[in-house]
């Protein structure tokens, strides 16, 4: 295992600056997503860390050691990428196997590494076969295997599931998940898709154009985003905004809505954010609106409740039938709402 260090890191391609002064700690063992949409450059800051882009300030080091210009043969690391990039006259053996052959492993040591990958991945059955006779995910495990024989230090992952169907994406993130757990290897992956990032991370790595926005535990970005990008960006849906005024003694009042929160000290324009799943529909709830859309999910459905000409989502996890236009009561999670100062869309905190 190696910890990764990035110190004032810059990156300019084309004469564009896509990465500015940036810092970034990955600590040995940990699985650390990097998450943002397309165009953010996640994918770049990790194409510098394996050195195939070359950085223009700042360093990069592995394991403790200074890496910023070395060759990617040199760094230590693993790669999987988005394609599979695999040699399609070769077996899946001779694929897993090629960089360590080109490295002059001796053959008892390239069969131990295939066989124990192969073993993880359980690609077994499936090391004579060429890639045309294998599906999307075996391409993919493959893929991986081959980085995986390399027992590197580091293992990057390049948005490695987005050419998978939904399905196959959901299986291939729990073998992630379990692989990681296996082999305590630092890795660090590279995604657009929120639920992978939730699923598989220690740590997640917001990013926007470049900058980080937020970098912690799951389960704290998502309950305590950073800024409205953040709440925004997670969630599915995402999270209802609401602006409005704060008194200063934590009283939350727009024309949808008043709410009592425990952020007192701060007064002016806010923006209240309320996750789906902090609002309950149902009897006896303080506030009321209209049925908009009901979207069925399975094992449970979306209600979009109007208050005048805003809607509200909210996560309904039974089977109660709700009919457009049927007026609804419902409460709100005071303890679990956000509040984001309306000019710098910062989160709130008290004073």
């Amino acid at each position: 295992m190696s910890n990764v260090c990035l110190r004032k890191l810059s990156i300019t391609l084309g004469g564009n600056e896509i990465i500015k002064d940036l810092c970034l700690a990955v600590e040995e063992g940990e699985f650390l997503v990097l998450l943002g949409p397309s165009g953010c450059g996640k994918s770049t800051l990790l194409h510098s860390i394996a050195g195939l882009i070359d950085v223009s300030g700042g360093t990069v080091e592995i394991g403790g050691a200074d890496m910023t210009h070395a060759d990617p043969s040199e760094r230590g690391i693993g790669m999987v990428f988005q394609s599979y990039a695999l040699y399609p006259t070769m077996t899946v053996e001779k694929n897993m196997s090629f960089g360590l052959r080109i490295a002059g492993t001796p053959k008892a040591e390239i069969a131990r590494r295939v066989a124990r990958a192969a073993e993880m991945l359980h690609l077994d059955a499936l090391l004579d076969r060429k890639p045309a006779q294998l599906s999307g995910g075996q391409r993919q495990r493959v893929a991986i295997g081959r980085a995986l024989v390399r027992e590197a230090g580091v293992f990057l992952f390049d948005e490695p599931l987005s050419n998978l169907d939904a399905k196959l994406r959901a299986e291939l993130r729990r073998e992630l998940k379990l692989l990681h757990q296996t082999l305590r290897s630092t890795m660090i992956y590279v995604t657009h898709d929120q639920v992978e990032a939730m699923t598989l991370a220690t740590r997640i790595v917001v990013m926007r154009a470049g900058v980080i926005q937020q970098i912690g535990a799951p389960s704290e970005v998502y309950e305590r985003p950073a800024n409205l990008f953040v709440a925004t960006f997670l969630g599915a849906p995402s999270m209802n905004l609401i602006e409005g005024e704060l008194d200063g003694a934590g009283r939350f009042a727009s024309s949808a809505l008043a709410l009592q929160t425990d952020l007192t000290g701060r007064a002016g324009t806010a923006v209240l954010g309320i996750r789906p799943e902090h609002i309950t529909v149902g009897e006896g709830g303080p506030f009321d609106g209209k049925v908009a859309l009901v979207e069925p999910m399975g094992n449970h459905q979306i209600v979009w409740i109007a208050l005048g000409e805003r809607k509200l989502s909210a996560i309904v996890n039974d089977t109660r039938v709700f009919n457009l236009g049927d007026t609804v009561r419902f409460a709100v999670d005071a303890d679990r709402v956000s509040l984001f100062d309306k000019a710098s869309e910062q989160r709130l905190a008290a004073t």
